[in-house]
């Protein structure tokens, strides 16, 4: 039987790259995408061959540029004939704090390209694959509460760009749903830096967690493999929260010193 070939943006480093783990665990060829992370993506390649004998290739790319979207898709067909998986996990972020008149009109653009322009130009080629194939999964990220098109103060690019990327998830979702593909979306809770890319058992105690334990990596990829299962097919145009109870948006309304 052909394994199935799934491909991860942005997924030599972070959350990216746990689901890498993952899915290469669960007996996936993976295309694993990057932008800038060549020795990551290099040193995950080798690691998942040696561990599970996983078929991986790296492949640089830009998704905020629609010729690199291009060239991704084209790159993985032509070492797998398919792409059965897309996990859309790149999507730039500014972390200074900027009101949007604060905002270059460029930062503004590559932020909108990459985190809601870059399903489009990836899925505008993919889906047609999948439809082939009768089967896909589909999956974007998001943040809390991001169904409700809630404000975000000092983050307005990335939250308009993941609340009309909530809306395209759930179109493609019924667009797509006589065709075998689903599309869910993932929200992330407050994971932060290396906590991205731990397990569940090395989890530490954190008392701002209703649950009691920092979030990892592997809490994000383990709803992503059950997304992804064959079996769960009824789930399709959902947006799961993975926060461990916390409220994010809260917590930064919740701060002082709101105004520069």
């Amino acid at each position: 039987m052909k394994k199935k070939t799934a491909l991860i943006t942005g997924g030599a480093t972070g959350l990216g790259k746990k689901t890498a783990c993952q899915l290469a665990k669960q007996g996936y060829q993976l295309a694993v995408n990057y932008r800038n992370s060549n020795q990551e993506a290099i040193l995950l390649s080798k690691e998942l061959e040696e561990k599970f004998g996983s078929e991986i290739i790296c492949i640089q790319g830009d998704v905020a540029i629609q010729a690199d979207c291009t060239r991704i898709v084209e790159t993985v067909i032509s070492e797998f004939t398919s792409i059965d998986v897309v996990i859309h996990n790149a999507g730039p972020y500014v972390r200074e704090r900027k009101k949007l008149t604060e905002y270059s009109f460029d930062e503004w653009n590559y932020i909108i390209n990459g985190n809601l322009n870059a399903v489009f130009y990836l899925s505008k080629a993919i889906i047609p694959i999948m439809r082939e194939r009768q089967w896909g999964r589909i999956i974007t990220m998001g943040f809390e509460r991001v169904e409700t098109s809630p404000g975000w103060v000092y983050r307005s690019a990335f939250a308009a760009a993941k609340t009309g990327l909530a809306s395209l998830t759930r179109t493609i979702a019924i667009e797509e749903a006589a065709n075998g593909i689903t599309a869910n979306m993932v929200c992330p809770g407050d994971i932060i830096s290396h906590w991205k890319e731990k397990r569940i058992e090395e989890a530490t105690f954190s008392e701002s967690v209703p649950v009691g334990r920092q979030g990892t990596g592997e809490d994000i990829s383990r709803v992503i493999s059950f997304l992804v299962d064959e079996k769960s097919d009824f789930i399709t145009g959902s947006i799961i929260p993975v926060t461990g109870g916390k409220d994010v948006l809260g917590k930064v309304y919740s701060q002082k010193g709101q105004s520069k």
